[in-house]
């Protein structure tokens, strides 16, 4: 069962009475520290619950705790736009909100810090954070602070505010993804290879060339057989592929999406010892 987060953007009122509407609509919380995200409990978000009893003990005991859930299934993941002294994760956002991959979030949370917390429905994903980018995630094995606790620190001490809404049970993010777009593996020096890297040659121009003259109903395929072929040839710039996917009549969105797709498979498959030749059009399949 997903769980629920009640709506509310009215003045906070009793952390007791917010946490007892959290539990009652099926989302498990915990507390923790005053303005703070330190768990209460000895246990930490393995002791979250939805026991209205305890969770009264809890705030009953504490009346100022901040109120945090799990993340994860069956609840919610959440990604988490920071924003710091020494930088902001926007610029890593808007690049994963053009990409497509920020899509299905179901509710837009304003943080103390300035960021946002967005949140989707929950998977068994591990946690991540792309420390550069300034963008966190959390699924399986973490959990977050929920509207309308406290952020404290030396630069600010404000609450945790619902901004938006979306109907619908929302789409997962996929972390991977955004982490390939985001944080892509440093670039290595590339050996000669045989085939399409034969004698150094990049092979980038032929693949776009190969891309931008698709009819359509088979340009999606041809993309994604290209980008695979850029992938076992270690390019680093996947940016001609995409040019090339637009002029043929894709939208950049969908060709993001494909590419992203082929950086996928290649990494999860073992390269070939000799380069594949390229199939004809008919053939292009994933």
């Amino acid at each position: 069962m997903v769980t629920q987060i009640p709506a509310s953007t009215s003045a906070p009122r009793g952390l007791l009475d917010r946490a007892l509407a959290f539990a009652a609509a099926g989302t498990p919380v915990f507390p923790c520290v005053v303005g703070g995200k330190a768990p209460l409990t000895t246990n930490g978000f393995h002791d979250a619950s939805t026991d209205l009893d305890q969770v009264r003990r809890w705030w009953t005991a504490t009346p100022l705790a901040n109120i945090a859930t799990p993340t994860g299934a069956p609840g919610f993941d959440v990604l988490d736009v920071d924003v710091r002294p020494d930088g902001a994760g926007w610029a890593a956002y808007y690049r994963a909100e053009a990409a497509g991959l920020t899509d299905g979030w179901t509710r837009m949370i304003h943080t103390p810090s300035g960021g946002l917390h967005l949140y989707f429905p929950g998977t068994e994903q591990r946690n991540g954070s792309l420390r550069g980018q300034h963008v966190d995630f959390r699924s399986t094995g973490g959990y977050v602070l929920l509207p309308p606790s406290l952020g404290q620190t030396k630069q600010y001490s404000r609450r945790y505010e619902l901004l938006r809404t979306r109907p619908g049970p929302g789409r997962p993010v996929d972390w991977a993804a955004m982490t390939a777009l985001l944080d892509p593996p440093a670039e290595r020096p590339r050996p000669v290879r045989s085939g399409w890297a034969r004698d150094g040659v990049d092979p980038m121009p032929a693949l776009a060339a190969h891309v931008a003259k698709q009819p359509e109903g088979n340009r999606d395929n041809a993309l994604f057989w290209a980008a695979c072929r850029a992938a076992e040839a270690e390019a680093a710039d996947f940016e001609p592929l995409l040019a090339a996917a637009v002029s043929a009549g894709l939208t950049e969105r969908e060709a993001a999406r494909t590419v992203l797709s082929a950086l996928r498979t290649t990494a999860q498959t073992p390269r070939p010892h000799r380069a594949a030749a390229a199939p004809s059009t008919a053939s292009l399949t994933r």
